[in-house]
């Protein structure tokens, strides 16, 4: 089944969004500016390394937008409900749809979803049976690039050899410590939260999974 696009018109979740983008930007042009470029150049790390770097930056920001702008499972207004499976679905009472059950109404997206997990606003978009796994996905990749930069944040600092070219005209050549000090937070605080959020998101798929109704076959 395709993937149906959904747009969800709040200001709170661009602002959520947009902060998780700056923090994508942050580490995709300053971390290979200060740590990658300048390794590579004067040949301690290969050139691999930075293609492993970009690719895994490109699968996350894929992700997210796929998670934010994918339909979660939003029922219809006029739903059509095989006979044989009425007794698994149930009146909402805030928008008087019918809707099966363990479905839920989001008050901000002002709709039911189906298997709706929760409404997270850093995707602007409710986690619903149809963009659960994409949202699995982007915790991963969200996991493996921080991981992935907080790693090449250490070895600059306590592993690879000095830097020997350094142009100290360049901003972030003056600033290097400061940057780096706010990338690893920034990082280690991403790195902690998602990762109980992958954890939590990985059981709740596995629970949703075996609690599935099974449907009657329809005469």
């Amino acid at each position: 089944m395709g993937l149906r696009i959904h747009f969800v018109v709040d200001p709170h979740g661009w602002c959520c969004m947009g902060l998780i983008v700056f923090v994508w930007l942050y580490n995709i042009v300053l971390i290979p500016k200060i740590v990658l470029f300048p390794h590579y150049e004067e040949g301690h790390i290969p050139g691999i390394l930075i293609i492993i770097f970009y690719g895994i930056a490109i699968f996350c920001l894929v992700a997210l937008v796929r998670a934010s702008f994918t339909d979660p499972g939003r029922l219809p207004e006029n739903p059509k409900i095989p006979h044989g499976e009425r007794e698994f679905w149930e009146l909402c009472n805030k928008c008087n749809l019918m809707r099966p059950k363990r479905s839920h109404h989001c008050s901000r997206c002002g709709h039911c979803v189906r298997r709706m997990d929760h409404h997270c606003p850093w995707i602007n978009n409710c986690v619903g049976e149809d963009n659960h796994w994409l949202f699995l996905q982007l915790c991963f990749y969200t996991e493996l690039l921080t991981s992935y930069a907080l790693m090449f944040s250490f070895c600059h600092y306590y592993y690879f050899l000095p830097v020997k070219k350094r142009n100290l005209d360049l901003f972030v050549v003056r600033h290097e410590l400061a940057i780096m000090r706010l990338a690893a937070f920034m990082g280690i605080t991403m790195l902690v939260g998602i990762t109980g959020l992958f954890y939590t998101q990985l059981i709740g798929i596995i629970t949703m999974w075996k609690q599935r109704p099974h449907f009657p076959p329809s005469p």
